[in-house]
């Protein structure tokens, strides 16, 4: 079940592939996407079978048929015409899922959309693989403009596409959701390609994501940020509707895509909209960088003169200022936050192994706790939002950790960040999951059934648990116990 799966960032790829490696690779992959425009298979009939206007969950490629994708064509779709394509990039593989937020907006715009079954987080050489597997096929089968090749993806799948985007410079833009480009990666004046940014207001990578924007300008990049309301998850359709209807204006300003004024037009009545109505709720802050990027995107487009005096008028503005104030010092105390308890739980582990009675049993579990019970208790939002990044940040900072612990057979270090997880989100079958191995290879074995019983409880499909527990070899040592026996009769 994929969906147990907990997004790791995209740390480890520095582990096992050096720049240069990548360059290699990426080189690669740009010449293969440069040589397709010429390629064909001469109106394939397999393409022909492909139905269109609905998610196809799996395709697989035709020179690599462990490769596989999800695709969709849009109702109007011919090979007459040369299409734009988005390649997806989900965290965890989850190709069909990732593909059906965007079902409706490549439809509404006119876009094929292929989502990778193969990518996940990890090392960089499967996501590569993976890449142009689906690069490949798509471009084989189909009629597509290479001119308007789009990455899009969430999570450490958002670096991944900013990192392809940046390395194979073959991109007219990139989608980056709850993430920006690669760890210890900056956008530069010599990457062209657009921008588009969506993050939910609970997202712990939200005080990534907003300060990328001032970034993105720097480095004269387009760029666009949507903020939606959730945690760090796809953002919903509409967003991807917005998403790609501004690639489709950014194409049509760099005469990429013929020039649509009734569409353009459209497309900035609906941003001075939803500008004016942040001003008249009172969030001057949102509405000030709606401003400054609808006069960015739609200059030589449209008259933007209003937008940029508006932008200048709320720039100046009290309100918006203590606002921005006050949202760095939300981000420092996210920051700090996070890091207390991470802190925590690696003194803890450390502890564990060197005997240090210095440090309070169970601290880091219980400053999670606290966290938690802080987020659900806070009444006043922006308060309670803190919270919730900053708790994220725990329960996904501790999986990394954690999985890197047990990489290493630090089992006693992993047991300590999983509990942590476990704490920042009770309601993970995953984390329990992974808790009960490594306190089974720590020697741990009450703790392990302990953890394992909590794992039972939140599973949705006991026969793929029960399944699990016949089949993890991690757990060989509990399994003659007989509370585990009683647990998989059950």
């Amino acid at each position: 079940m994929p969906s147990l799966h907990p997004p790791r960032p995209m740390l480890s790829t520095s582990r096992v592939y050096t720049y240069r490696m990548q360059r290699m690779v990426l080189a690669a992959f740009l010449l293969t996407i440069s040589s397709m425009a010429s390629l064909s298979l001469a109106q394939t009939e397999s393409t022909s079978l492909l139905p269109l206007g609905a998610v196809i969950p799996r395709v697989a490629a035709a020179q690599d048929p462990q490769q596989t994708y999800a695709l969709y064509l849009p109702k109007r779709y011919s090979q007459e015409t040369r299409w734009p394509v988005v390649y997806i990039f989900d965290p965890l593989a989850r190709g069909e899922l990732a593909l059906r937020q965007f079902e409706h907006a490549a439809e509404l715009n006119g876009f094929i959309v292929a989502a990778s079954n193969n990518s996940r987080n990890g090392p960089a050489a499967p996501q590569i693989a993976a890449a142009q597997a689906m690069v490949d096929d798509t471009q084989q089968r189909f009629s597509v403009d290479t001119q308007r090749i789009y990455f899009a993806g969430f999570s450490g799948g958002a670096r991944v596409s900013s990192q392809l985007a940046v390395l194979c410079k073959c991109a007219a833009g990139v989608l980056l959701s709850g993430a920006g480009f690669p760890v210890r990666s900056r956008p530069t004046p010599d990457v062209k390609f657009a921008v588009f940014s969506a993050v939910g207001n609970a997202d712990f990578n939200y005080s990534e994501v907003v300060p990328l924007q001032e970034q993105l300008e720097k480095a004269a990049l387009p760029s666009w940020l949507r903020v939606f309301d959730g945690p760090h998850e796809w953002p919903p359709a509409e967003v991807m509707d917005e998403a790609l209807a501004w690639f489709r204006v950014q194409a049509m300003k760099s005469k990429l895509q013929p020039r649509d004024n009734i569409f353009i037009a459209a497309q900035f009545a609906a941003a001075n909209q939803r500008a004016a109505s942040q001003e008249q709720s009172g969030d001057l802050l949102s509405a000030w960088r709606e401003y400054r990027q609808a006069a960015g995107t739609f200059d030589s487009l449209m008259d933007v003169a209003a937008d940029r005096a508006n932008a200048e008028s709320l720039a100046k503005d009290k309100v918006v200022r203590d606002r921005l104030k006050r949202e760095r010092a939300d981000f420092e105390e996210q920051s700090r936050l996070s890091d207390d308890v991470l802190s925590a739980a690696f003194r803890l582990a450390a502890s564990s192994t060197n005997s240090d009675p210095s440090v309070p049993a169970q601290s880091a579990a219980q400053l999670a706790r606290d966290l938690r019970k802080r987020s659900l208790a806070e009444k006043k939002p922006d308060r309670a939002l803190i919270f919730k990044r900053a708790l994220g940040g725990v329960f996904i900072g501790s999986i990394e950790a954690g999985n890197a612990a047990l990489e290493k057979k630090d089992n006693a270090m992993a047991v300590q960040y999983f509990a942590c997880a476990a704490e920042a989100n009770p309601e993970s079958e995953w984390v329990f999951r992974q808790l009960a191995i490594a306190r089974a290879l720590s020697g741990d074995h009450k703790g392990a059934i302990e953890a394992l019983r909590s794992a039972h409880k939140l599973s949705k499909d006991l026969t793929v648990f029960s399944n699990w527990l016949d089949t993890e070899p991690n757990l060989t040592s509990v399994r003659a116990m007989s509370e585990f026996k009683a647990l998989r009769a059950n």
